[in-house]
């Protein structure tokens, strides 16, 4: 009997250490996804940045424009970016997305902050964050729940 306990040990000790590792795995897949996520956001951000720069150089676009639209053009990249870094796992989308939105907004604060050597938050800053977070929140679950079926 005492073979049989050994070998009933040797299986649970090895059950879990596969389930540690592919928690490990999963948890280091889900990092890769998230700064990619957030690369590619960032991506969008410049190439559609760079476009309505180009518009509001060449045509009569009004200087009133600028704050929606950025909004909208960093809301829209974070979402497609949590999207994107979040359709290949089942679960946690809120999550990962959430994370998408937090590191995009970080590298772009950090940007502007050395840039514009101001290292201040205002309400258009708050505000800026809290719409890449709930963008980065809507796209990691949609990204989640169009695996389903």
């Amino acid at each position: 009997m005492n073979v049989l306990e050994n070998i009933k040990e040797e299986r649970t000790i090895k059950n879990k250490e596969n389930i540690l590792q592919g928690n490990n795995d999963n948890l280091k897949a889900n990092i890769i996804r998230i700064i990619k996520g957030s690369l590619l956001s960032i991506i969008v951000s410049v190439i559609f940045l760079i476009v309505f720069a180009m518009l509001l150089t060449y045509t009569s676009l009004s200087e009133n424009t600028i704050t929606p639209i950025v909004l909208a053009i960093v809301g829209l990249s974070i979402l497609l970016g949590s999207y994107l870094s979040t359709k290949k796992i089942n679960k946690k989308g809120i999550l990962n997305g959430a994370m998408v939105g937090v590191i995009y907004m970080l590298i772009l604060y950090i940007i502007s902050s050395v840039i514009f050597m101001e290292f201040s938050i205002n309400a258009s800053s708050i505000i800026m964050i809290i719409c890449g977070i709930i963008a980065g929140i809507i796209g990691g679950i949609v990204g989640v729940n169009t695996n389903k079926k």
